[in-house]
């Protein structure tokens, strides 16, 4: 029997789950969209019901016998008060919500470092901060916490990428004493161990209803960004791994953490290296902005990348861009427009590829190891044109992604807890 591990992704729009072999191949996956079971994706009900319908179909296709253990990955500062045994006590604050209490934020920013990721007021200490005073709180969870505990019974322990944005020192391993300075309190934060660390067992109801064996492996997991670069496989310092989809990301592993706010650049822990990223304002919106997709297809396949239009675009919707640039009132760069549709598409896609080549260029600056190869996932990973004018912008080997499944990513992370606790034996 070749055993299994499982790991479970919950988005904004559905729950995903993946089973992978220890060789990392996958044997299973599955997908479903949270429409499906009520129309507030915000409740936590829905959230389980979705997950415990995409984990039902995903183990009609395996050995459920096979199953040694099961990671979950969620949306980073998607935060929920519980009671005592679990129960949620208000409705979540995600992870695009903000915190409009001024003295919460002000608390904060007294006292916290500026290299912590918990300024803001989408951060996590800010919607913990504001549960605090509802009665009967007894933890204040990450999203993939609370769906992990629905399967270990634990509803007090997190993972070291989700408590970042919460104030989680990395680099100590250990909730900062400053927190307690903001007027948190320090008992309502959740333990923190290393994702991929075996945090508990399936308890006895969780195993009945998926007809799982009890002695499954419940493992601590991460947030879906973390989870998404780990699926592509990229596992050496100095992998980078694009997302290009509506926006431009890029992320590179670091043999040190990398902190910038100014560029809001800050790094999780995987291991004994750190994810750094940045996020552009630029991408694939701006591009939705001036074509249809089918016309985006049907123009790169008339685009020679291998010639330069001698355009120097910055492709932007509005003004502003956060990275590479800091510049709140950095204009977009549009102009001149050629005669020819192609010119134009082909300008726009070196742009952005080369925004894409001074991001890496950037975070070398800042401390993080030299580019060594990138694997892209999103939407524009598939075109073919776009591919090899980064290619040639970037100079680095462009190696396929295992895939582009967070669930995937958490899967390893299942798969590596199961290893280190000798359950793949």
């Amino acid at each position: 029997m070749v055993p299994l591990a499982i790991g479970i992704d919950i988005g904004t729009s559905g729950a995903r789950s993946v089973a992978i072999r220890p060789d990392f191949s996958i044997a299973a996956h599955s997908a479903l969209a949270l429409e499906r079971f009520g129309a507030n994706g915000r409740d936590p009900a829905v959230w389980w019901e979705a997950i415990a319908a995409t984990l039902a179909e995903l183990l009609k296709c395996i050995d459920r016998a096979a199953v040694r253990a099961i990671a979950v990955d969620g949306t980073s500062g998607t935060l929920l008060p519980v009671d005592g045994v679990g129960r949620p006590l208000a409705e979540p604050l995600m992870y695009n919500d903000k915190v409009l209490d001024h003295a919460i934020l002000a608390a904060i920013a007294r006292v916290a470092p500026e290299s912590s990721a918990a300024h803001g007021a989408t951060s996590g200490l800010a919607k913990a901060l504001q549960f605090q005073p509802l009665p009967g709180v007894v933890k204040v969870l990450h999203q993939a916490d609370w769906i992990a505990a629905q399967f270990s019974g634990r509803f007090d322990v997190s993972d070291e990428n989700n408590a970042l944005k919460t104030g989680y020192d990395a680099e100590a391993r250990r909730w900062p004493d400053w927190i307690a300075a903001t007027g948190m309190r320090m008992d309502l934060l959740p333990d923190v161990v290393a994702p991929g660390t075996v945090a508990g067992r399936l308890t006895p109801s969780a195993a009945d209803l998926f007809g799982l064996p009890r002695d499954v492996a419940v493992v601590a997991g991460t947030t879906d960004g973390c989870a998404s670069f780990l699926a592509t496989g990229a596992t050496a310092v100095g992998d980078g791994v694009t997302a290009l989809g509506s926006s431009l990301t890029i992320k590179i592993l670091s043999d040190r953490p990398i902190s910038a706010p100014r560029y809001g650049i800050y790094s999780h822990r995987l291991g004994d290296a750190w994810l750094a990223g940045g996020a552009s304002n630029s991408g694939g919106k701006v591009l939705a902005q001036h074509f249809s997709l089918a016309r985006i297809i049907e123009l790169s396949a008339a685009i020679d990348p291998e010639t330069q239009t001698g355009l120097d675009y910055y492709p932007l919707s509005t003004a502003g861009e956060r990275f590479p640039i800091a510049d709140p009132a950095l204009p977009p760069r549009l102009e001149p427009r050629p005669a020819s549709e192609t010119d134009y598409l082909k300008a726009m896609l070196e742009g952005i590829a080369a925004i894409e080549g001074l991001g890496y260029q950037r975070l070398a600056e800042l401390g993080a190891p030299k580019l060594t190869s990138v694997r892209s996932v999103g939407g524009g990973a598939a075109n073919a044109a776009w591919t090899a004018i980064r290619r040639r912008k970037l100079g680095v080997d462009f190696l396929p992604a295992l895939s582009d499944e967070a669930a995937a990513g958490t899967a390893r992370l299942a798969l590596a807890g199961a290893s280190e606790a000798g359950l793949l034996l």
